[in-house]
C-alpha cells in the first residue's frame, strides 16, 4: 500500500481538475532526466496513475468543509495566491493557509485510510 504524503497529494491536486496537467508530472520515485538508466522497481512502476485516480476519488469523498474545498480548488485548480483568494473570500491570508493546510491534511489523512487529527497529519506510526 502507498502512503500519501501532503507533499505528493500537493503534486497531484492540480490533476483533479485539469486530466491534461497528468501529462506533466513526474513520478515522484523516477529518476532525474540526466541520470543514467538504470532497472526499474515494479512494485512502483506504475503508482502515478494509480495515485491520480485516487487523488480525483478522494476530492468527491473526502469530507472538506466548504472553505477547504474552495481554497483547495482556487489554489491548486486556478492557481490563484494567497491574497486572492483572502480577497475573494473577505478573509486573511492567514486563513487561507490554514483551510490549504487542513485541506490538504484531511485528503492525506483520508487516503491512508485514517482520522484527521488537526495540526497533525497522523502519518507516523505509534509505537
Amino acid at each position: 500500500m502507498s502512503r500519501y504524503e501532503r507533499t505528493l497529494v500537493e503534486h497531484l491536486l492540480p490533476a483533479v481538475w485539469d486530466i491534461g496537467a497528468a501529462y506533466g508530472i513526474r513520478s515522484p520515485t523516477a529518476p532525474d532526466a540526466d541520470m543514467p538508466k538504470g532497472t526499474v522497481d515494479p512494485r512502483t512502476a506504475g503508482t502515478l496513475f494509480a495515485h491520480l485516480a485516487d487523488i480525483r476519488q478522494a476530492w468527491g469523498t473526502c469530507d472538506l468543509s466548504l472553505g477547504e474545498r474552495r481554497a483547495l480548488f482556487l489554489r491548486y485548480a486556478l492557481d490563484w495566491p494567497d491574497e486572492l483568494i483572502a480577497a475573494r473570500d473577505a478573509i486573511t491570508d492567514r486563513a487561507v493557509r490554514y483551510r490549504l493546510e487542513r485541506g490538504v491534511g484531511k485528503l492525506a489523512a483520508h487516503l491512508n485510510g485514517r482520522a484527521y487529527v488537526d495540526g497533525y497529519d497522523g502519518l507516523t506510526e505509534t509505537a
